[in-house]
């Protein structure tokens, strides 16, 4: 199969869909690999690099897209990759369609077969796919959040962990999913006072065991939500329904009960966010104020450590990137069910219920 990368267009993405050690696999198991030039530049891979590990280079996507049969990406394609999208083609990206119903309709009239890595699926009902991004993404919250609350960035002025004589801040993680225990697990160790909410009590009570005394726990109901935005400096939205736009969990009565210059992260606004008041950022201008609470809601992330998280992406991806060049994308699909939950578009239809149900659109 041709496999093409093209280089990623959004906003400082810098990761990139195949590192060259990837490509390599891709070459030992009897493919051609066709990648945009300067497509790692990000992550300091040079052309040379993929030449080196049996790519061909060429000089615009227009190209990867007319060359190839499977397009292997990062981010969710942009307008003008869509429109370089035909019904031959075998899209495999994170989507993330329940929040762009734009995006979902430009995918449906290219007629491409459309897998997202977001809701490819394991044996135990994980995503395999999304874990290494959440985690990534859970670690950064706390960092990020953490910075967003001293003074000079707008924030209360409060230290994470405190001082001898001085009480931490208080952290509220909404959601005990991967993203969530990463960002405790951060949190934790900058001696942050951290709660964790969820409504899975079978969940609670893992976490508890797992982190001991080093966190408390709480059944995430509406009251307790509000009660933890009124006392937290930093709230973590790390909500997850597979496919689906997430929960709306914090309202804007909620936010006016908070603290001034305590933050939101909004992990979650790839789907849509988890905050009455979320709407996506970028890095380059990546907070806005609302009800005198920073809100943080970057819907890529990861990108701010875009080498770590290529390696960390592409770990995961290559098994199906691999198992779709050699079989073809209708038949590895029929092989691992795992891997057909992903499909999200093709033949100019929605093939995902989560998907068709939060966009509206029929399910076929």
């Amino acid at each position: 199969m041709r496999v093409g990368v093209p280089k990623e267009i959004k906003n400082h993405e810098y990761r990139v869909g195949l590192t060259p050690p990837s490509v390599a696999e891709l070459v030992k198991a009897g493919h051609e690999v066709v990648v945009e030039t300067k497509a790692g530049a990000g992550i300091d891979f040079e052309d040379q690099d993929y030449v080196a590990a049996g790519a061909r280079i060429v000089d615009s996507a227009a190209r990867v897209f007319a060359e190839s049969d499977m397009i292997v990406k990062v981010k969710e394609p942009q307008p003008s990759e869509i429109a370089l999208l035909e019904a031959r083609h075998t899209l495999f990206t994170y989507l993330h369609l329940a929040a762009d119903k734009p995006q979902a309709e430009g995918l449906m009239k290219a007629g491409a077969t459309c897998i997202a890595y977001e809701t490819v699926t394991a044996n135990d009902r994980s995503l395999p796919l999304l874990k290494p991004m959440s985690e990534v993404a859970g670690r950064m919250s706390v960092q990020v959040g953490a910075h967003y609350l001293e003074k000079e960035q707008g924030g209360r002025g409060v230290l994470l962990g405190g001082v001898p004589g001085v009480a931490p801040a208080k952290v509220a993680i909404l959601g005990g999913g991967v993203s969530g225990v990463n960002a405790a697990q951060m949190a934790v160790g900058m001696r942050a006072d951290v709660t964790i909410y969820d409504i899975n009590n079978a969940r609670l009570a893992e976490l508890d065991m797992f982190f001991s005394s080093q966190i408390k726990t709480q059944y995430a109901s509406s009251a307790a939500i509000a009660a933890a935005v009124a006392s937290a400096h930093l709230v973590i939205g790390a909500v997850l329904v597979p496919g689906a736009a997430a929960p709306k969990l914090v309202t804007r009565d909620m936010l006016k009960t908070m603290k001034r210059g305590s933050v939101l992260v909004d992990i979650a606004i790839d789907q849509g966010g988890c905050f009455e008041t979320s709407r996506a950022t970028t890095h380059d201008d990546p907070v806005f104020i609302e009800e005198g609470v920073i809100h943080y809601c970057v819907a890529n992330m990861p990108g701010a450590v875009a080498r770590t998280s290529a390696f960390a992406l592409n770990n995961a991806t290559l098994p199906f990137v691999l198992k779709l060049a050699n079989l073809g994308a209708e038949a590895a699909m029929a092989a691992d069910p795992h891997l057909a939950n992903g499909l999200n578009v093709s033949g100019g239809k929605i093939r995902h219920a989560a998907v068709a149900e939060a966009l509206d659109l029929p399910l076929n």
